[in-house]
């Protein structure tokens, strides 16, 4: 994969998803890091600071000396799911403006797509697989 210059483009876009959140991030060098999250600031959407350390791991991680600017788009499931759709967002984006962080970014598993959904619901039961109760007398 090519390395992309940060003069030609203005922001590299890259999309995360977890369960059913799906996070549109752009990244941009710049001289003051800026976080901005469905146009609210960072620290003003994602209020738990667990979640928050979640989201910026792969920014803090990947490329702790460079600062960026940040907007990321992000709707749907919760708000753990979420922070974790923009973190692989944010390491997407940030092998494609340096693929040399891959293996780093591979290793803590940011890369990795987290496939697990919930099952759907099935006609006839309670939930996906809970059957009415059953009695015999």
């Amino acid at each position: 994969m090519p390395r992309v210059s940060p003069e030609k483009i203005s922001y590299i876009e890259a999309v995360g998803r977890r369960k059913t959140s799906t996070a549109r991030v752009r990244l941009s060098l710049s001289d003051k890091p800026q976080f901005v999250v469905n146009e609210k600031p960072f620290e003003e959407y994602v209020q738990e600071a667990a979640y928050q350390v979640v989201a910026k791991e792969s920014l803090e991680k990947g490329s702790p000396d460079k600062s960026f600017a940040v907007s990321v788009l992000v709707y749907g499931g919760g708000p753990h799911s979420q922070a974790e759709a923009i973190r692989q967002g944010l390491a997407r984006a940030l092998v494609k403006m340096d693929p040399e962080l891959r293996p780093n970014l591979k290793t803590l598993g940011f890369l990795t797509r987290d496939s697990r959904m919930r099952e759907r619901k099935k006609f006839g039961l309670k939930r996906a697989r809970r059957a009415r109760q059953w009695r015999k007398r």
